[in-house]
């Protein structure tokens, strides 16, 4: 990275002041590629106390847990794994999330035998991306029902209540992976835009943490937590940011909600597709162009939050790797009717890979939304009543349980991006966010980087890591181009 044909060839590359807003894992790629190829005066602008955005690892149980991104998603063209496979870093996660068992809300488990053939059609009902969806007009949610009972149809007949109540929680599984309040708001056609990195698609970081990821593109010491390697200097914590001027024709001013005032050449803008939505109308002076507008409205970021209880030993039989909710229609007509109907969206509780004491349990959309307004009290409170309606055994009481607030966090508003049926009916997507706004010349002046704005890999920390890199290799290029002309 240090040779001379790598570098700004002159000064003016040099001490370009860039300002990079939100240090998130597309922020960090950003800044630490931008001065490995020679740019000095990079600056990082944090709204929160920390850094790592929506990587967030933290002490808990036995080693960590991460409230955001926990698994690398993929090998083949997954610049995550291409960084870290030679580092033994991760490892393949234990089945948990196929070999659950399936409880109804009278505490009837379903026979394995059933289960599984209902997990193997619903699997089936996944669309091979390439092929099947080209053609189908519809939201993956009716892609997927069509294909169940399709399917379903070629085996021995299995109870149909117990096979809506799977196809039900299947479907929430399914949304929580897409970050989508339903799947009938996902697109068909936008779902052939995802790209799955080929190879084991579940890698966790063992008990390090998501983290080590960011802390090795940082190239921080490993037994100094508070070290910030090569952007030691380039980061500026609790810098919320008020307003980006772009409008003269030189220099970009950034203010932060503290009043403070920075001047740039460029800025790169990495916060979250929530955050643009909430904020962009006041957020840009001038407004942004119409198609960049056209793209936040039209691109949709759903919530999925998590849950955490800690206890004293394992709190699941050994025969348990973990288990999904199956409602009964009248148990659901009553849950509906009683304060506790947020828990209808907590779809299952499952193993924490080198964490033998925690259940992980998730949860999605408006009652995702809905749980985070309530006290951390009344969230045990109601997943200890979901424990009592389903398992068939007494649990020991937690000794602690921690809830993510990824939608209540102004500096988020959500966990990650997907592609509705309107974001196509806009005939717009990632493309049109990614575009730079630039200057007559050329000059990149406002730049976007984030999951969101990546056309194949939106939803991932892989994907917010390759805009980061894109963006920086923009204004390299760019500076590049303008020496050659001196």
């Amino acid at each position: 990275m240090s040779s001379a044909s790598m570098r700004p060839h002159s000064k003016i590359g040099q001490t370009a002041r860039i300002v990079i807003v939100g240090a998130g894992s597309a922020g960090i790629a950003a800044a630490t590629r931008l001065l490995e190829l020679g740019f000095r005066n990079v600056l990082l602008l944090e709204a929160e106390d920390r850094i790592g955005g929506r990587v967030h690892t933290i002490p808990f149980a036995d080693n960590v847990i991460d409230l955001g991104g926990q698994w690398c998603h993929g090998e083949k063209g997954n610049v995550v794994y291409d960084k870290v496979k030679d580092l033994k870093l991760l490892e393949v996660t234990e089945p948990h999330y196929e070999t659950y068992r399936c409880v109804r809300s009278n505490k009837e488990v379903v026979p394995d035998v059933i289960a599984d053939q209902l997990k193997t059609v619903a699997e089936m009902s996944i669309p091979d991306r390439q092929t099947e969806l080209l053609d189908f007009e519809g939201t993956l949610g009716d892609y997927i029902n069509m294909k169940y009972w399709k399917e379903l149809a070629k085996l021995p007949p299995i109870d149909r209540t117990i096979a809506e109540e799977f196809l039900e929680v299947f479907h929430k599984f399914e949304a929580s992976v897409e970050a989508a309040d339903h799947l009938f708001e996902v697109s068909g056609k936008g779902h052939l835009e995802y790209w799955l990195c080929e190879g084991e698609l579940l890698l966790n970081w063992k008990d390090k943490g998501y983290k080590r990821f960011l802390r090795l593109l940082m190239k921080a010491q490993d037994d100094q937590p508070e070290d910030l390697g090569i952007l030691k200097g380039h980061v500026r914590l609790n810098r919320r940011i008020a307003e980006i001027n772009w409008e003269g024709p030189d220099e970009l001013t950034v203010r932060c909600w503290n009043g403070e005032l920075i001047t740039a050449d460029h800025v790169i803008c990495t916060v979250s597709l929530g955050v643009l939505k909430e904020q962009h109308p006041n957020l840009f002076v001038p407004a942004l162009p119409a198609a960049k507008v056209r793209a936040i409205e039209g691109l949709k970021m759903g919530t999925v939050d998590k849950f955490f209880l800690e206890y004293e030993n394992p709190p699941l039989p050994g025969d348990w790797p973990g288990f999904n909710c199956l409602w009964l229609k009248d148990d659901l007509e009553n849950l509906r009717a009683s304060e506790l109907f947020w828990l209808e969206s907590v779809f299952g509780f499952y193993p924490v890979s080198k964490q033998p004491r925690i259940l992980q349990g998730w949860i999605i959309g408006p009652h995702a939304r809905h749980m985070e307004t309530l006290t951390e009290e009344k969230v045990l409170e109601g997943l200890l009543w979901l424990f009592r309606k389903f398992l068939p055994f007494e649990t020991a009481h937690p000794v602690r349980m921690l809830r993510t607030q990824w939608h209540a966090n102004p500096n988020f508003r959500g966990s990650y991006t997907f592609r509705s049926t309107y974001t196509d009916a806009m005939r717009t997507g990632a493309w049109d966010l990614e575009a730079p706004l630039q200057d007559v010349g050329g000059r990149p002046r406002l730049q976007f980087a984030g999951e969101s704005t990546h056309k194949h890999f939106y939803s991932t920390v892989h994907g917010a890591v390759e805009t980061g890199w894109r963006e920086a290799e923009r204004l390299h290029r760019y500076y590049r181009a303008e020496n050659s002309q001196l």
